[in-house]
């Protein structure tokens, strides 16, 4: 990617046009990380972009924007431009073309807003950007409220790049995502639910949660997460503190590289217990992983999530547990769960909840991660006799959670040696509609 990156620029400057790297390929090449991707930027106007390269795409021509296609790689190519005014806390109404010191002017943060010559191996900065790096800084360029109104995912944005890079705010800075916390409501679910997953997925996902909520961006996008502040847990087994601080500290806990579903599990995975509080000579939370299970399915609706990411985040929720007496289990039964699609992630939402409690005991786990491991040992996995798409056929049962529930019935019978063939399958998926 970077070799082709290189190319373009190459292709660009042969022109006659001034280009370089930008935005957050610098910083990562900086912090000697290597860019997830490069973006590019230049003094050639988006028609000679076209002109020049060979495949491109117009994907936001009047914002000066084209898409690049090489190699099997694609990169975003931006004429230098400076914006006037926004309207709509997402983008300029309009773009002026300009030089490279009024395009770094217009950007997010210091440490986001520099370009670098990949040829001559040079960066320039208007902004103190490597001064900021080096300080470990987050700051927004100019006026922190200028630059949250513009594009009221900053807030956000912000907050993540503060705690994945584990930066200090400037001053100033969290006091204009405080004050402009309201603000997040313009955004869209889609954008806030892609930048959520990326602080899930990254360092520090637990104090990051902790500033939103400080914010009072939290209550605004995620309700149902700020609920479980004050909700008291049994001390004997949670001497962290309340439901909220658990929370935070499971997402702490998340594997490297998590998969969305399973982080956004984690997070969400005790969210049915303040609706089932009760104290009965102890605190309990009796269903609260099926009453999580029903909030995280709304959640997924809400935040446009797949029908699929929502169904499986569903199951994670409402599954988290099931592991008390695995190992009392017969063995067909243990093998129907670790043969599900997704017993790997049910085993590392275990992992989270364990790890975020205190004490911490990771006992459940280390069994069953050693069973799990030896799972060809236990039964060998069953031939498929349905599938989702013939219940929704045959039956007409809307796509959503009943379907994975009708096949795990029929998987689980399988492993019983109950029903052995498709006809056996249909019949059961019948009764089980029918009631």
């Amino acid at each position: 990617m970077e070799k082709t990156a290189l190319e373009i620029v190459k292709d660009l400057k042969d022109k006659g046009f001034e280009t370089y790297f930008a935005g957050g390929s610098v910083r990562d090449i900086l912090l000697g990380k290597t860019p997830k991707d490069y973006d590019i930027v230049t003094s050639a106007k988006p028609g000679e972009i076209e002109d020049i390269l060979e495949h491109t795409i117009p994907i936001g021509k009047k914002f000066g924007v084209i898409l690049a296609v090489k190699n099997g790689h694609n990169f975003e190519v931006a004429t230098f431009r400076s914006d006037a005014a926004y309207t709509d806390g997402r983008r300029p109404d309009a773009v002026y073309f300009t030089s490279p010191k009024e395009d770094a002017l217009r950007r997010d943060f210091t440490i986001n807003g520099m370009f670098y010559d990949p040829i001559l191996k040079k960066v320039l900065d208007f902004v103190g950007g490597q001064k900021d790096l080096k300080n470990r800084v987050l700051r927004f360029i100019g006026d922190p409220h200028e630059r949250i109104v513009e594009d009221n995912l900053r807030l956000l944005r912000a907050i993540r790049f503060k705690n994945e890079l584990e930066l200090d705010y400037a001053p100033g800075a969290y006091e204009a995502i405080k004050n402009n916390a309201k603000l997040i409501q313009n955004v869209s679910v889609e954008r806030i639910r892609e930048e959520l997953t990326k602080i899930l997925i990254g360092k520090n996902p637990g104090q990051a949660f902790r500033e939103m909520s400080e914010a009072g961006i939290l209550e605004i996008i995620l309700p149902e997460l700020e609920a479980l502040k004050g909700v008291k847990q049994p001390e004997l087994y949670h001497k962290e503190g309340d439901v909220f601080e658990h929370t935070l500290e499971s997402i702490d806990s998340l594997p490297e590289n998590p998969s969305k579903e399973l982080a956004w599990a984690v997070l969400l995975h005790d969210i049915g217990k303040p609706a089932t509080f009760s104290v009965d000579g102890r605190i309990r939370f009796n269903g609260h992983a099926e009453k999580g299970a029903e909030l995280a399915g709304e959640i997924g609706k809400r935040l446009k999530f797949s029908n699929e990411t929502t169904n499986n985040l569903q199951w994670l929720v409402k599954h988290h547990m099931m592991f008390g007496g695995f190992d009392k289990m017969k063995k067909t039964r243990q093998a129907h769960w670790i043969h599900q699609p997704l017993f790997g992630e049910l085993l590392e939402l275990l992992r989270a909840d364990a790890l975020g409690a205190k004490p911490k005991d990771l006992s459940l786990y280390d069994q069953l991660k050693k069973l799990a491991d030896e799972k060809e040992l236990l039964l060998p996995k069953p031939e498929v006799l349905l599938t989702g798409k013939e219940i929704i056929e045959k039956f007409g049962v809307a796509q959503g959670p009943k379907i994975g529930e009708i096949l795990d019935a029929v998987h689980h019978a399988q492993m019983e040696e109950k029903i052995r063939t498709k006809e056996d399958a249909l019949e059961l998926a019948r009764k089980l509609i029918k009631k």
